[in-house]
Order: structure tokens, then sequence, then C-alpha cells
């Protein structure tokens, strides 16, 4: 049960989640970086990142699609690339322990953001919300989120609620320049009885959370 509005085009986002084996993270890794351009001469990604803090052996990448249609032509024109499929699929899948992808949408009032310069640290932060979707939690969510960037300590890539995976579930991207920033950011806006009250509110409609502090990898377009 999940409704709610969302943006007004039908431009999506396929998030995906792989575990990769302990011992093949560094190869893994060298590979993407090696031989990803194969992947995105097909289509737009997002950014490409590894887990640091909050979860270990862990990449995430975000893939923009215009409609599902694109997505469908897109899948399809990989499978019948030799290329991609030689030099990266094939030895790449051994490396690799389970995959997971989901498809949000951008929230209506929030637009994909960039970071203002290279060399930062992201913050993967998901959400597991009450059942009801964003008519019922996003008012309160969306206060909630702009108490922290009214804060300053923080810049905002994007905040994404799910369409297929587990329903109900919003990931919010942040930007900060190092870890030890956003740390004094936190405890500064912990502080803050703005950010205090609007959390308080939008926490009535919280399951769960989860953080995960994520280094770019090179081939990411966001770095």
């Amino acid at each position: 049960l999940a409704t709610g509005p969302r943006q007004n085009n039908s431009i999506f986002y396929e998030i995906r989640t792989y575990d990769i084996k302990p011992s093949k993270m560094k190869e893994f890794v060298e590979m993407v970086n090696k031989y990803f351009h194969l992947r995105t001469a097909h289509s737009e990604l997002v950014g490409f990142w590894s887990a640091e803090l909050g979860a270990m052996n862990k990449v995430v990448h975000v893939w923009k699609y215009d409609n599902f249609a694109h997505r469908m032509a897109v899948r399809h024109a990989l499978a019948n690339d030799k290329d991609w499929q030689g030099k990266f699929i094939s030895p790449a899948l051994p490396l690799i322990e389970k995959q997971h992808n989901e498809v949000a949408y951008l929230v209506p009032w929030c637009q994909l953001g960039k970071p203002p310069k290279e060399g930062g640290v992201y913050e993967w932060v998901t959400f597991q919300m009450k059942p009801g979707g964003p008519a019922l939690w996003g008012e309160a969510f969306r206060a909630a989120i702009n108490a922290h960037i009214n804060t300053g300590y923080t810049k905002l890539i994007g905040v994404f609620h799910t369409e297929y995976g587990l329903l109900n579930t919003v990931h919010v991207i942040w930007w900060n320049e190092s870890p030890d920033h956003r740390a004094a950011g936190r405890h500064s806006a912990h502080e803050d009885a703005r950010v205090v009250a609007a959390v308080r509110d939008s926490v009535r409609f919280l399951e769960s959370q989860q953080n995960v502090l994520l280094i770019p990898l090179q081939c990411s377009p966001m770095k």
C-alpha cells in the first residue's frame, strides 16, 4: 500500500546493489573502472559507489531511464553487446555473491542535485516508512529533510521512493566534504530545536533506518 504524488514525468531510477565476495572486492572495483565505459555507452549512470561504513564489500550504482521501454531497449542492447558480455559480465559474475535492484522515483519536491565539488563522501540513508506512501508521510518527511538542509552542513543529492522492490522505502543521498565534517554537522543539527521538532514529527511514520557511508568509484559521474 503505497500512494501519493511523484514527479510529473516518466523518468525513473534503477538502484542496483551488489554484494561482492570479500576476497574479490579489489578485483571487482578494478574491473569496473577499466570496463564500465562499455556499459555507460548504453545509458546514463548517475553514480557508482562502494560502501565504506555501515556495510562491507558492497557497491551501489544508480541508472536513469526515460521510461520502461527505454530500459527494456537498453537491456536488450546489453545482452547483445559482445564486448560488454565478454570483457565484463562473464569475468565479473563469479565475483558477486548477491544482486538486488529497485525502481524508484524522485519525490515531487526534489530534483537530482550535484555535489558542489569533487572529493567528498556520500551518505546513503534508507528509511522504511509505514504503509501509505507519500500521501501519508510525505509532508512530515519533507520537513525533516529541509530542517537538515537549512543547517547548511550537508548537501542533498536526491530523495527517492520505491516503485519496485520493498515498498514504502525512501532512499536519501547526502554529500559531505568528509566523514568528520558530516559528524560535526550532525552533532550541531541534533542540538537545533527546529531539527529535533521536525524529526520527531517524521519518525511517527518510520519503521527502520539504515545509514551507509559511500565512496565514489573512479568511473562514477558523481565524485
